[in-house]
């Protein structure tokens, strides 16, 4: 068996390591000032973007201080599905989702969109700079290009954010071709973008150790013995950029 697809993984990791080691890193410097000065960091992607919210949110082996935003009209479980699709082109939309997320200034927000282009991103995006937060985006930048946005400002995640890191994904997102059929299959941003942003979080909590955290604020299994314990004592002491129910 080829495996084309493991091997087209293994080939986009391959540029991302190459290609985007300096705005990883760029990202993971934002991450760390804000996680010493006791600022927060929020993530949100729409419709499967958000797979990585999930991802990054309350999870084993993940930082604590990683806020996700939920936009229950922009979710995987919303019937019928393809209403998703019209709430995510519903300028307004995020920037009322916006509205219901204390942001501050120096805050870091990462937005993942592989297209970049339609309005509840951007709204969102552009809410939080207007307050001084600090946007990481996760897009494919050769798929963005190639589109035009769906937004009244004509801009697209990338043309907004202060950090634009490239998945490196074919344009369409689906990657691997199938004999007699046009379409590829084989979507790789979820893949890829969570291996990103992982290598973020690994990068981020050895530099705060550099700096001398003796704790970095990285969650415990609750299945381990003395989890809970641990979690709750980091909580007691990042809880300023802890915005969710411990």
């Amino acid at each position: 068996m080829a495996f084309q697809y493991i091997n087209k993984i293994r080939e986009i990791l391959a540029d991302v390591e190459k290609e985007e080691s300096g705005k990883i890193e760029q990202a993971a410097q934002l991450m760390v000032t804000a996680t010493m000065d006791k600022h927060s960091v929020y993530i949100f992607g729409a419709s499967h973007a958000g797979i990585l919210s999930e991802e990054m949110y309350y999870r084993a082996g993940g930082m604590m201080t990683i806020n996700a935003i939920f936009g229950r009209e922009v979710m995987l479980d919303r019937k019928p599905i393809t209403f998703t699709s019209k709430m995510e082109r519903l300028e307004g939309y995020g920037t009322a989702l916006a509205s219901t997320v204390d942001f501050k200034a120096n805050d870091v927000l990462i937005l993942h969109s592989v297209s970049g282009r339609n309005p509840v991103i951007i709204d969102l995006g552009m809410a939080a700079k207007e307050k001084g937060v600090k946007i990481i985006a996760l897009t494919n930048l050769a798929y963005s290009k190639s589109v035009t946005s769906r937004h009244s400002s004509g801009k697209r995640l990338f043309e907004i954010a202060d950090v634009v890191i490239d998945n490196h994904g074919d344009i369409g997102d689906a990657s691997c071709k199938i004999k007699n059929v046009a379409q590829k299959v084989g979507p790789t941003s979820t893949v890829i973008g969570a291996s990103i942003l992982n290598t973020i979080v690994v990068e981020v909590n050895q530099q705060l150790v550099d700096l001398g955290v003796e704790t970095p604020p990285i969650f415990y299994s609750a299945n381990l013995d003395g989890g809970d314990r641990l979690n709750q004592h980091l909580y007691n002491e990042y809880k300023d950029a802890i915005h969710y129910a411990f």
